[in-house]
């Protein structure tokens, strides 16, 4: 029985893996219809806005686009049916197709467009550079910046404190540079931030592009070891199965966590014989050699926060 158990459990990872191709649809002879830009099309805008149907059966879209060059300007994998991107002045091709686990389509027939850049910002947009959209961060001094808008004379800019409805800077016209320095004079409370840029002339303005940030300070709290049990013994060669928990986050902003175990010789940690990251609060490790262990598990936030480690627990390989 223990040689025919390991043989129907590798039988049963192949039946699954086979599953995967036999549940997914069969797409090769489908195509995607295309919705905007159609063929031929003028565009008088910096960014485009792709659109197609979706396809039953794929799971996501494969989307190309190449300058007249027959240069591919992008190349990009989504799992919806639109897809906005910044492009200059100039004539391009697109396409694009379904996939799934098992399938790809055939592409949808190249259509041609055009770019026009105009004075009028009516449609344009300005193109937000870094942070990306959901940055965490633990530093109160913060570069924002922006593509150039060659149709813009200048910037108007607004931050918002999301957490409690304040608006920290309102209006901030007239700004020529395409990047605004923040300090901890003006994040000076750990918030959602949302931070709004436009473009304007003399004539005419774009909408507002948003993205947010999050400013968060404080330490995650102190992992708590629980298994396996301090002094416990375990088997050499066999897998042993590490747990621990952590205080709720008390914070304004509840950061996401991840967690490292180490593991070393002796309780001061002075040598790290092994360290593994992890995004959950368990971990399994086989241990070949014989003698005693200790480990430790330290919580660290996406803001860069990191805190006190657990207090080690000791564990004798036998």
């Amino acid at each position: 029985m223990r040689t025919i158990k390991p043989l129907l459990l590798l039988l049963f990872v192949i039946f699954l893996y086979s599953c995967e191709d036999i549940i997914e649809e069969d797409i090769t002879d489908d195509i995607v219809q295309v919705v905007y830009p159609q063929n031929n099309q003028n565009i008088y805008s910096n960014v485009v806005n792709f659109q197609w149907n979706s396809l039953n059966g794929a799971d996501d879209y494969r989307v190309q686009v190449f300058d007249e060059n027959s240069s591919i300007v992008l190349d990009s994998l989504v799992n919806q049916n639109s897809l906005s991107f910044p492009l200059s002045q100039g004539e391009y091709q697109w396409r694009v197709r379904g996939e799934n686990f098992a399938y790809v389509s055939s592409y949808s027939t190249n259509h041609t467009f055009t770019i026009f850049e105009t004075d009028d910002l009516t449609n344009q947009q300005v193109v937000l550079s870094s942070p990306a959209d959901g940055f965490y961060t633990n530093n109160p001094s913060l570069v924002l910046t922006w593509q150039n808008l060659n149709a813009a004379d200048n910037y108007s800019f607004e931050l918002v404190r999301v957490t409690n409805g304040d608006v920290v800077i309102n209006q901030q016209s007239n700004l020529t540079a395409t990047s605004l320095n923040l300090n901890s004079t003006i994040l000076n409370q750990n918030a959602e931030y949302r931070w709004k840029i436009k473009g304007v002339n003399s004539t005419s303005e774009t909408n507002y592009s948003a993205r947010k940030f999050y400013l968060d300070t404080v330490l995650p709290n102190q992992p708590v070891n629980t298994l396996p049990a301090n002094n416990s013994t375990q088997t050499i060669n066999q897998t042993v199965s590490f747990s621990w928990s952590i205080p709720s986050d008390s914070g304004v902003i509840m950061s996401p966590i991840s967690y490292t175990i180490e593991f070393s010789n002796s309780i001061s940690f002075a040598t790290i014989i092994q360290s593994s990251n992890v995004n959950v609060n368990t971990f399994q490790q086989t241990f070949t050699s014989a003698g005693d262990y200790y480990w430790r598990i330290i919580a660290k936030d996406l803001a860069g926060n990191t805190g006190v480690s657990s207090t080690p627990f000791k564990f004798t390989i036998n």
